[in-house]
């Protein structure tokens, strides 16, 4: 395979492994979880599982090479980023603990804005083939 995106493969890997992990773990904090319950629960159906889904689907293109994979994979990171980023000041500011699910949020946040900036570059928008 020629002109491959550095990252490509090892993204698309971490990105389908991180979202098939993180279904259940969804769950966990949304119904087990005693602060927040209901912000929790409407958070995790309305937009958490829906983003994890959307990232299996894109994560899926992008394992067959298909371009419509990368508008995927921004599409369901944009959802993770704004969901995760929100959810955890909401939390910081309320707990004030950097340790917990706080700080959890706000790292998956980074992390996910990482790779929204990988996933946005030009590279796999020009006519190279991925």
């Amino acid at each position: 395979m020629k002109n491959v995106a550095r990252g490509y493969w090892l993204l698309t890997w971490i990105g389908l492994l991180a979202n098939v992990a993180v279904l259940p773990f969804i769950g966990l904090v949304a119904f087990t979880n005693p602060d927040l319950p209901i912000v929790n629960i409407s958070l995790a159906i309305s937009l958490a599982w829906p983003a994890a889904i959307v990232g299996i689907v894109a994560s899926a293109g992008l394992l067959a090479q298909r371009r419509w994979g990368v508008i995927l994979s921004i599409v369901a990171l944009s959802m993770a980023l704004s969901g995760t980023f929100p959810y955890g000041i909401v939390r910081l500011v309320r707990e004030g603990d950097v340790a917990g699910l706080s700080g959890l949020s706000l790292l998956i946040a980074v992390l996910n804005l990482l790779a929204l900036i990988y996933w946005c570059r030009p590279i796999h928008r020009k006519g190279v083939r991925l």
